[in-house]
């Protein structure tokens, strides 16, 4: 892309952001930005001294830039005159300057890109923490890569202007009045026409503005739509491959290339058209320029050193007017993407019982889990459980089973304490009889086996560890020797330093939830839960976890979702869950389900 189009994009952009600024102003929402900015501010103002040092740094590479134009015309005017008498001066002086601006260039630089480093791990950290800590309900809204886009993208689009901004308006300004006052003082009229081209050329591309936009927003549309196809398709890879549907996969990627394409070229040629326009425009101006320098040259008003420092800084003069433009959309683009932000950070938190530690004294006897009369929906009007009980005792196995969608894992998440019954209670007892809530803070009272495959890359060791920091190999051994996993370990190379791929590949299904059921088994927690997490095992490997777990802690309380038989006869309790209601079934009921299965 050449300086013209470059040139011409910043314009239109910058009418643009100009026109949703204003429109703002009258529909009473300008506000939003200023609040946005505001926020944006809290992080900036930790780097205060920084940003003056900038500024200060910018102005003097102005300073030095209009002094260089300077001396390189009385170099001109010298060597044309043949005065070379005082040409080393002027040379050393010359030199000197492009040494300074080279290091002030580079110190700007640096210290531009150190900044921005700075403030996107700031807030990144930030967000993290408030996004892990969000309510479950609220962060679910969002889909996972709407939430990366904004944690990567946004977060970005903000650290890059959150220092530079100001100090880019102050430089930019200060860089306009000094250039426009040195051409002022050579040439009036001159300066007048240097001033003038930057908003002619404005004025002209504020005709093109609306098509562009309209093609910019078709662009990055198709542009998401089809990097939305390709995650869904490498996240999918396993399934897609057993289906045998590849090249259905291909065909569709191939679709979208070609929607993209389309709408690509068409930008293309519109922007190739409007280079064109801008350009004669441009060129128009400038040839303008040279030829009331021409003239003035002629007629000896000026050397030919001056028309050189005309001709350059009317080029200067004309990027100083862009730069200042070019800053509308990069405030209203920090504006937006401080918003979407905010949107994450505003969410409401979870809720955190500080008396919930403590229970831990209480660890060693166990807990009980309890449900009282408890209502729960994701949809208002729409009940997934209803005036429900259930409870579960230390040293207990105690199952929940019932038909798939029927509210299984609703149980798993209200006993974890990530969702909270809309009615009733759903608590943790400790064995002096005292009852807290199910918060966030309970939760380390708990171990935790989700359905599916939960086994991260790196080595099984640091799969082991993610849940106990400090824990020994030894400990780790035990932990897998209790899940059985241990019998295939030990004949691996490296044994529990093996590499792990991506979601547990080189592992059967039934080797994964071994080894996640070993690091939940790690934990040590006294109460564990187990989501369909012992689908993939054999009856008889099954039934020796089991048994291993209660008897690692006697006092254990262990709650399992399954659909299996022989989980069920190790059970104490069994309830079903279906239509909305959990009802714990008769010890007959429980032996003619395990038969019905």
């Amino acid at each position: 892309m050449d300086e013209i189009e470059k040139r011409e994009k910043n314009h239109s952009a910058g009418f643009e952001s100009l026109d949703i600024l204003i429109q703002r102003w009258r529909d009473g929402t300008f506000q939003e930005i200023v609040d946005d900015w505001k926020w944006i501010f809290t992080y900036s103002v930790r780097y205060r001294k920084a940003i003056v040092f900038y500024i200060v740094l910018g102005m003097l590479s102005t300073v030095m830039g209009l002094f260089g134009s300077v001396v390189s015309k009385m170099m001109i005017d010298i060597v044309t005159s043949k005065q070379t008498d005082k040409l080393w001066v002027l040379i050393a002086v010359v030199l000197g300057s492009a040494v300074f601006n080279l290091t002030f260039g580079s110190m700007i630089n640096r210290i531009s890109t150190k900044l921005s480093i700075y403030i996107n791990n700031d807030i990144q950290a930030d967000i993290f923490d408030k996004i892990m800590d969000a309510d479950w309900l609220s962060i679910n809204q969002y889909p996972n890569g709407d939430i990366l886009n904004r944690f990567n993208g946004d977060v970005g689009t903000v650290s890059s202007n959150a220092i530079s901004w100001l100090p880019s308006i102050i430089i930019a300004i200060f860089n306009f009045i000094a250039t426009f006052c040195v051409i002022w003082h050579y040439d009036k009229v001159m300066a007048l026409i240097a001033f003038a081209s930057a908003p002619f050329m404005l004025l002209m591309s504020r005709f093109l503005i609306k098509r562009q936009r309209e093609y910019n927003k078709k662009v990055r549309e198709m542009s998401s739509k089809l990097m939305t196809f390709e995650v869904e398709t490498f996240y999918n890879m396993d399934t897609i491959k057993s289906f045998g549907v590849s090249s259905y996969y291909g065909e569709k990627m191939r679709g979208w290339q070609q929607k993209f394409k389309a709408i690509s070229l068409k930008y293309n040629l519109f922007s190739i058209k409007t280079n064109i326009v801008m350009s004669v425009i441009g060129m128009a101006v400038q040839y303008l320029a040279f030829g009331y320098c021409l003239y003035r040259l002629w007629t000896n008003e000026i050397t030919y050193g001056t028309m050189t420092l005309f001709l350059q800084q009317r080029g200067n003069l004309s990027s100083a007017f862009s730069s200042l433009v070019s800053i509308i959309p990069a405030f209203l683009n920090s504006s937006v993407s401080a918003h979407r932000i905010r949107e994450l950070v505003q969410l409401s938190r979870e809720v955190h019982i500080p008396a919930s530690n403590e229970l831990d004294r209480f660890a060693a006897d166990g807990f009980e889990v309890k449900m009282r009369d408890v209502h729960f929906s994701y949809v208002k009007g729409k009940k997934v459980i209803t005036d429900s009980a259930f409870q579960a005792c230390p040293g207990e196995i105690v199952a929940l089973v019932g038909p798939s969608g029927e509210g299984k894992t609703t149980m798993i998440r209200l006993i974890l304490g990530l969702i909270r019954p809309e009615e009733g209670s759903a608590v943790i007892k400790a064995s002096n009889g005292q009852e807290i809530e199910m918060n966030a803070d309970t939760r380390h009272l708990f171990a935790y086996v989700p359905q599916g495959n939960t086994i991260l890359s790196g080595t099984i060791a640091e799969n082991m560890r993610m849940v106990k920091a400090d824990a020994t190999d030894e400990q780790i051994i035990e932990a897998l020797k209790i899940s059985c996993a241990w019998e295939f370990v030990q004949k691996m190379p490296e044994t529990i330093y093996s590499k792990i791929g991506e979601r547990g590949r080189g592992f059967s299904e039934g080797q994964a939830q071994r080894i996640a059921i070993a690091r939940a088994v790690l934990r040590d927690s006294p109460v564990l839960l187990l989501d369909e997490a012992t689908s993939a095992l054999d009856v008889t490997t099954e039934r020796m976890v089991l048994r291993n777990i209660i008897q690692q802690r006697p006092n254990k309380t262990c709650i399992v979702t399954t659909h299996r038989p022989s989980v069920l006869n190790l059970c104490q309790r069994v309830y079903r869950v279906m239509e909305t209601k959990v009802t714990e079934l008769s010890e007959e009921e429980s032996s003619r389900m395990a038969i019905d299965f």
